[in-house]
This record gives structure tokens, C-alpha cells and sequence, in this order.
């Protein structure tokens, strides 16, 4: 049916890309990633809100989580001239 050939050859291909998923599985970035990590001074008029929408693409309610979650914070308060971290 199959040459001892052909099944070598479909071997080395499995294990090669068996290889390339493991290789970029290791080095690929999370998807949503926009960059590093940030810093970010509170200014006045800041919400958790508005810093999400200008920093981060799509729904503000993710971003408004990811800056909580980062900077484990409880609620939404923020004051002026807080360090936030935004990943």
C-alpha cells in the first residue's frame, strides 16, 4: 500500500511540524498583548474608564480588569497622581 518511503518521508514531516508548533507555542505572545508594560500617572479627570478606552483597543470593560487586576485594585477608585501599571 504505502512504501516504507513515503511512511519515512510523512514521518519526518509530522516531527518537523510537531517541532515548528512547539517552537512558536514557546516564543509567541499572549494575543491580546499591545506592547509592554507601562506606567501611567492619574490625571485629573482620569477613570479606570477613559485610561482603558484610549489604551486599549475593543471592549474598555477588559481593559477597565486588566489595569484592576494589575495594580490589584479594589473597586474603581483611582486618585490623582497614582502610579498605575498597564499592561
Amino acid at each position: 500500500m504505502f512504501s516504507s518511503t513515503r511512511i519515512a518521508l510523512l514521518g519526518r514531516i509530522v516531527v518537523i511540524a510537531v517541532a515548528v508548533l512547539f517552537l512558536w507555542a514557546l516564543f509567541a505572545n499572549e494575543s491580546g498583548a499591545s506592547g509592554p508594560a507601562e506606567t501611567y500617572s492619574v490625571r485629573p479627570g482620569d477613570t479606570l474608564w477613559s485610561i482603558a478606552e484610549r489604551r486599549y483597543d475593543g471592549d474598555p470593560r477588559e481593559g477597565v480588569w486588566r489595569i484592576e487586576h494589575a495594580n490589584k485594585l479594589t473597586g474603581g477608585s483611582i486618585t490623582v497622581g497614582q502610579r498605575l501599571l498597564l499592561p
